[in-house]
């Protein structure tokens, strides 16, 4: 298809890509009309990939949180391989930072997730017939911002390049948390909806009644935590002067199981409390859910070379080396949130490397075995997530 007609056939065949099922399935139904036809759905950027290739469509509406491969390095490939190809974003957040990127990667218009049927109907109408539409609500925003960071590459030194850099970094670790809270918050919420418009209509007996409410409670519950979670992972950029241990002792007291290791001259560091005391609490949930009811868990807070570290040990049975890849990667929404699958995968492990990053610090899994696992927080100015995996996790795979 050349820009500015629309396909011979009259009909635009459509690719619909988003990692959720429900959504994605609504975005179908909507888009099913007269000169509208959905080829296909995805429900990752790999997925995507392959299927762009075997049907062929003139336009993919394209989720930009996805987990793995996100929508803006899958914009970038499919565009390399399919020039022609039109791709529109579509996110739950007013991003402009999102946007930007998915119009760098080749996208040509971009609408939020809760916009309008409508006005989501005619960006596909308008990429197929080669035009482009951006969401009234950031497009001057985007443009503003385009301009500016076009003028500035044309003025900077070296010098200054990487100093913007390293704020830009810190400020995308910040930016993943809050599109964290949109994306993993929209499930649960969906699935709570369903159920009350289930005992809206009625018609359930006693038994499916009790099933029905038992089950919403439980989501609920769920829900309340991960709002929690996520109030401690977004403050997390307000940081103050704060004693490591005194954190790590005040976890101690709520489980006798727990034992902090620490020296006895403070570790001072800038964080913020709450979000230090959620990545603990978090660590060391994982710690005892996964650790035999006899044994304790230790939590081993030390001042490495001037950065302030902890380590959370556990004397499980450690990690399968299949799960290892995997073991920061966020819950999926298939799975319910009051359970789990595996040792040591869920939302709590991710959120609270998130909310490490986002203090310039890390989490990372530093060793498993048969004897138990250790988990290091480096609490600020701590290196990344290991390019290569340390050699007693490397010697399980």
């Amino acid at each position: 298809m050349t820009a500015g007609t629309l396909p011979l056939s009259g009909r635009v065949r459509v690719l619909v890509v988003d990692d959720n099922d429900g959504f994605r399935g609504s975005l179908a139904a909507l888009l099913g009309g007269e000169d509208l036809e959905v080829v296909g759905e995805a429900s990752s950027g790999i997925e995507a990939i392959r299927l762009v290739n075997e049907l062929a469509p003139d336009v993919v509406l394209m989720d930009v949180r996805m987990p793995q491969m996100d929508g803006i390095e899958t914009t970038r490939r499919l565009k390399a391989q399919h020039p022609s190809l039109e791709v529109v974003a579509l996110t739950g957040l007013e991003e402009e930072r999102a946007v930007r990127e998915m119009l760098v990667a080749g996208a040509s218009g971009y609408v939020l997730k809760d916009s309008e049927g409508d006005e989501i109907i005619h960006a596909v109408r308008r990429a197929a017939s080669g035009g482009a539409l951006l969401s009234p609500d950031v497009t001057p925003t985007v443009i503003e911002q385009l301009l500016e960071a076009l003028e500035r590459e044309r003025r900077r030194t070296r010098q200054l390049e990487i100093a913007q850099e390293a704020l830009l970094e810190r400020g995308a670790r910040r930016q993943q948390l809050i599109g964290r809270v949109g994306h993993e918050l929209r499930t649960p919420v969906t699935v709570i909806l369903g159920l009350a418009q289930t005992l809206r209509r009625g018609g359930l007996d006693d038994q499916q009644l009790d099933e029905v409410l038992d089950t919403l409670v439980l989501r609920t519950e769920g829900l309340a935590r991960l709002v929690r979670r996520f109030e401690a992972a977004i403050e997390a950029g307000l940081t103050e002067w704060a004693n490591v241990t005194e954190l790590a002792k005040e976890v101690e007291a709520r489980d006798p199981r727990i034992r902090v290791e620490a020296p006895l001259a403070p570790v001072m560091t800038a964080l913020n409390r709450t979000a230090g005391i959620r990545i603990l609490e978090e660590l060391v949930e994982n710690a005892l859910a996964f650790s035999p009811e006899t044994s304790q868990v230790v939590i081993r807070v030390s001042n490495d070379d001037g950065i302030p570290q902890v380590r959370v040990i556990d004397r499980g049975h450690g990690i399968e080396p299949a799960a290892i890849p995997r073991i920061f990667e966020p819950l999926e929404q298939a799975q319910e949130l009051h359970t789990r699958t595996h040792p040591g995968i869920g939302l709590g492990l991710s959120l609270a490397r998130l909310s490490a990053r986002a203090m310039d610090g890390d989490v990372t899994l530093e060793s498993t075995g048969h004897e138990g696992t250790t988990f290091l927080w480096s609490v600020a100015g701590g290196p990344s997530s290991h390019a290569q995996p340390p050699p007693r996790i490397a010697a399980l795979r």
